[in-house]
């Protein structure tokens, strides 16, 4: 992919959509921390200080990155809820109904997942102020989201929502780490079936972490 200059604002939001688009197909291939820079401006065919331009750090790439992968899943979610969800349902049906969406939704996104769990130790850092702020206030919008989202399928769980909504993102982001193992232990449950038993199946892991959650905070 190789670029002219950049005139317009049209040019320069290709060029920062390129960007994005060139770092979602990486984390297809690798994961976060193995992301460089340097990597990302080979394949989108610019020189690193022009990336600079648009995005003034590899991190600040990701958590924008991150903002649209929540984005699109939200836009998603409410529709898989709106399916999958009972409103007639007990309350305990329908936090196992709430639970069952959102581990099958988190579970295919796994690498938002990762990005999620990366943010307050990775993403965060090598970053300027102004990018923190814009950053926050988008995730808060998307928090926001998804609290709103969760209290039509369980309005019972009332304030505890949005603290229950940030738990299931946390328990998502460290979870991810185990949605992919590497080489070598594929390698030893391989030499030693035994082992596999730590082997997590994300998506169950997710689903009873979830739904513990929820009944744990519902009001009784």
């Amino acid at each position: 992919m190789t670029f002219q200059r950049a005139r317009s604002a049209e040019q320069r939001e290709a060029r920062r959509r390129a960007i994005l688009d060139t770092a979602a197909t990486m984390l297809d291939e690798m994961p976060v921390a193995d992301l460089s820079l340097n990597e990302l401006s080979r394949r989108v065919g610019l020189a690193k200080s022009n990336v600079l331009r648009y995005f003034e750090s590899r991190e600040a790439v990701l958590l924008e990155l991150l903002d649209h992968y929540l984005g699109t899943w939200l836009d998603e979610l409410a529709d898989e809820l709106a399916a999958d969800v009972d409103p007639r349902a007990g309350v305990e049906e329908r936090s196992a109904q709430l639970a069952v969406v959102l581990s099958r939704s988190l579970a295919v996104r796994m690498r938002m997942c990762e990005l999620f769990g990366a943010q307050g130790s990775v993403l965060e850092r090598n970053v300027s102020l102004e990018v923190v702020v814009r950053y926050k206030r988008a995730s808060l919008q998307r928090l926001a989201t998804m609290t709103e989202l969760t209290l039509r399928c369980v309005p019972e769980l009332g304030g505890a929502a949005q603290l229950f909504c940030l738990n299931t993102m946390i328990v998502a982001g460290a979870l991810s780490a185990y949605a992919s193992p590497m080489p070598a232990v594929l390698a030893a449950y391989e030499a030693e079936p035994d082992l596999a038993v730590i082997d997590l199946d994300v998506r169950e892991a997710l689903r009873l972490a979830i739904v513990t959650g929820l009944l744990g905070t519902v009001p009784r």
